[in-house]
């Protein structure tokens, strides 16, 4: 037991945790029309296989969190192919943009469910999820993503991308 973890759970927490922070570094270039070419494939990476593992727990029905996890692959192979297939070409820059922002902000929605549910403090506002505290968490994220991915299109679309 890993912090009160299996290997794989903290291995699993671990990706998503290293893929939030990557995220930030990726979005706050895309902003300033900066392709972080390496940050950005720790970001894409470790995103994917976050969902990717996310599918080696057991489970016995169908739950929200594997479609957001398959919802979550698909945009990442969108990313992908428009960031090194399509080298972002065309229409492909501002697909990598939007799939890359949405990706990031699964990966946060998750965090912000899974701190609900296993820190004390979070727990007792809002045990069931269906509380204010939660949908306001939530809610803020979701507006915070809407603003980081405009921002993100508006300064990332310049055809004078630098690299770093």
């Amino acid at each position: 037991m890993v912090l009160g973890m299996t290997p794989f759970t903290f291995f699993h927490v671990l990706l998503s945790l290293v893929g939030i922070f990557s995220g930030v570094v990726v979005v706050l270039g895309l902003m300033t029309a900066r392709r972080l070419d390496g940050w950005t494939l720790v970001f894409l990476v470790t995103t994917l296989a976050t969902s990717i593992t996310g599918f080696m727990f057991p489970f016995h029905k169908l739950l929200p969190s594997h479609i957001l996890g398959a919802m979550s692959i698909v945009l990442l192979a969108f990313a992908i192919y428009g960031r090194y297939a399509r080298q972002l070409a065309g229409g492909w820059r501002l697909t990598y943009v939007v799939t890359a922002v949405i990706s990031f902000y699964f990966n946060v929605f998750v965090l912000i469910v899974q701190l609900f549910e296993k820190v004390p403090a979070l727990h007792a506002l809002a045990p069931t999820q269906a509380e204010a505290p939660f949908k306001i968490a939530q809610l803020s994220a979701l507006l915070l993503f809407i603003l980081l991915g405009v921002l993100s299109a508006r300064g990332f679309r310049r055809e004078s991308v630098a690299t770093a």
